[in-house]
């Protein structure tokens, strides 16, 4: 809505929801959660005669924990006296996934899709919305791009004031950049901006471009940032090895993170 990648992405599962899906396969559990489908998994390539001698002990029960404290669910009427054997286990596979993927956050899953929906404007256009789009595209959407930060995208996308394009504190700090790890210009970008994940467009997918402004502070003090306004603001430092210094100590996490504003 605000152009503002979050940096998450959701479930396949939960996606699956959200669009109105109600039944969920083995297969669709994989990535949601490995060691469940790789037990149930067994369960159903088990020898028959190994489940029916009933060593797994199992029946059509559901341990959870709630509120710090472990309880034991019915995945159907009756669960705690039907035996799991080869004939229906199947049906318990089957039972536990939805248990665990549907019934017991049915309640929260249903707040979200509200939430979500007052987004759409009408509760009507979410599953459309949802069966429409590839989960790709929205993970794309709401985290963000993978990619590295690309410095020329950035340099195109910064405009100067007090300052012109060729001042040697901003070649200095064009090269101190390009230099950085990663890391560091990730945590530069969040001071600068407050923003965390680039779009998949880069910088032109931002609300706005960035700026760069000369600042009047003595070349002593540290840069500083208006992130509402995509604004960066540092004075002229005398040197590169001054401007390097100071931007080494805005990139740590530790820093950069608190923003640094005014």
């Amino acid at each position: 809505m605000h152009k503002v990648q979050v940096g998450i992405v959701f479930d396949r599962v939960f996606f699956q929801q959200l669009a109105g899906t109600l039944y969920l396969s083995l297969e669709d559990i994989r990535d949601a959660d490995p060691f469940l489908y790789s037990s149930c998994k067994q369960i159903l390539e088990m020898d028959a005669d190994f489940i029916d001698s009933d060593a797994l002990g199992l029946t059509f029960v559901r341990e959870v924990e709630e509120l710090g404290a472990r309880k034991t669910v019915e995945l159907c009427p009756g669960g705690k006296s039907k035996v799991v054997n080869s004939k229906n286990r199947e049906e318990y596979v089957n039972y536990l996934i939805q248990h665990r993927f549907v019934t017991s956050i049915s309640e929260q899953v249903s707040q979200f899709a509200q939430g979500f929906a007052d987004i759409l404007c009408s509760s009507r256009l979410q599953s459309l919305f949802f069966r429409t789009l590839e989960l790709e595209d929205l993970d794309w959407m709401l985290h963000g791009s993978e990619s590295a930060i690309s410095v020329e995208d950035w340099k195109a996308h910064t405009e100067y004031n007090g300052y012109k394009e060729t001042d040697p504190q901003i070649l200095w700090f064009w090269q101190s950049v390009g230099e950085m790890s990663a890391e560091q210009k990730k945590v530069l970008l969040f001071f600068w901006t407050s923003v965390k994940y680039l779009p998949v467009e880069g910088f032109s997918g931002l609300a706005s471009r960035l700026y760069i402004y000369k600042s009047s502070e003595p070349y002593s003090r540290l840069p500083s940032s208006h992130t509402c306004f995509y604004r960066l603001c540092f004075p002229t430092y005398p040197s590169m090895a001054v401007m390097q210094d100071r931007l080494n100590i805005i990139t740590q996490e530790h820093v950069g993170s608190s923003f640094g504003t005014w």
